[in-house]
């Protein structure tokens, strides 16, 4: 009896385990594909990683749902070509949410949250996430961005 429930836990375990693999890669490939890429994104690919019914809390500056991010997408490509985002701790919570902490920098070449013209600066900031994972695509996300920080970076004296 004990070894057929040895047995029956590895196997549960190996069952779950890419399950949970899976999950923080598509979290991964949010940051390093997405985020680090913006003007690389297809809709192709970002499909690949998000829900076509996804919630972004707050709302992004393009809009609510999926066409909501890939405006914000398009946008940040546009104006921040080198933007990179960087996880610096994703903490897996065991129930399909993942918290992360990222530096995300980047020198914005047009208009950015007010900054207009572009200054030339580069800006360096924190993010706070939230990433819900369900079925191998993002569903939710909440998010909490330093922009202000940012801002001021670009127009510091």
């Amino acid at each position: 009896m004990k070894q057929t429930l040895s047995a029956t836990a590895i196997a549960i375990t190996t069952l779950i385990t890419p399950a949970f693999a899976d999950d923080i890669d598509t979290v991964r490939a949010f940051y390093a594909d997405i985020l680090t890429d913006p003007a690389g994104t297809t809709e192709e690919r970002y499909y690949e990683i998000f829900s076509p019914e996804i919630v972004s809390i707050p709302t992004p500056p393009g809009g609510e749902g999926a066409q909501g991010m890939l405006n914000t997408i398009a946008f940040l490509g546009q104006v921040v070509p080198d933007l990179d985002w960087a996880p610096q701790e994703i903490i897996d919570l065991g129930d399909g949410r993942f918290v992360v902490r990222s530096l995300f920098r980047g020198t914005p070449v047009g208009p950015f949250f007010g900054v207009d013209p572009a200054t030339g600066r580069s800006f360096e900031a924190m993010s706070i996430d939230i990433v819900t994972v369900e079925d191998g695509h993002i569903t939710h996300v909440y998010h909490l961005e330093d922009w202000t920080g940012a801002v001021a970076q670009l127009t510091a004296e």
